[in-house]
Formats: C-alpha cells, structure tokens, sequence
C-alpha cells in the first residue's frame, strides 16, 4: 500500500513550525513516523515546498485544477481516499490494519509538558 498526503503550503515540509503549532499537524506528522517505522511506503508533499508534485500526478492536478480546497488530499495507492482534511486515528487504524492504539490519542488532549524557565 501506498499512502500519499498532498497539503496545502505551509512555512516547512510537517508544519510543525512557527510560533504556534497545529495539533493537527503533529497528530499526522505522528502517525506518519509510526508507519514509516512499520515498514508502510508513506509520504507528505507540502504545496509549498514541492509544487511539482502536485502538478507531475493527474489525479492531484485534476482535484486543484478549480481551486485548493480538496487540500489536504490523500491517496492510498493513486486513489483519493480522502479530500479536505486529513484521514482520522479510526480510518487510518482501518487502512492499515494496526491497532489504533498505535496512533497518538484522539479528542484534542494536550501533551502534558512541563518546561522550566528558570535562569
């Protein structure tokens, strides 16, 4: 299987830059290191920093040929799977066959970190 994330532009490759971070970007950018640790062909393609790849595949250029809103867009072996946002912890757990425990937790929680200041 073959699992391709095409996102809109963004200021890096995972978003997961700046002065605030989408948890969405970091549950995704999750869940791809664990596939990829897994073995799964995966990968993400900012509009952004790869434009090309956008325009070199025929099915990502038809869906943003009229505009950018099917962005996110994922493809499981050449075909949408999903368009607009990206694939849920639950899809993805059925997708791949992997227990969804395996993914980061759902629902919005918070990392709980503590970071000291202290000089």
């Amino acid at each position: 299987m073959k699992l391709e994330v095409f996102e809109g532009a963004m200021c890096c490759p995972t978003g997961l830059c700046g002065p605030s971070i989408d948890p969405e970007l970091t549950r995704v950018a999750t869940i791809h290191y664990v596939l990829q640790q897994r073995g799964f062909d995966v990968s993400r393609y900012n509009l952004t920093s790869e434009p090309n790849r956008f325009v070199e595949n025929d099915v990502v250029k038809a869906e943003i040929t009229n505009g950018l809103d099917s962005l996110p867009l994922t493809l499981v072996d050449g075909e949408v799977k999903k368009r607009g946002a990206y694939l849920t912890n639950e899809e993805m757990a059925e997708l791949t066959g992997l227990p969804i425990a395996s993914f980061a937790k759902q629902g919005g929680e918070k990392p709980k970190v503590r970071i000291s200041l202290k000089k």
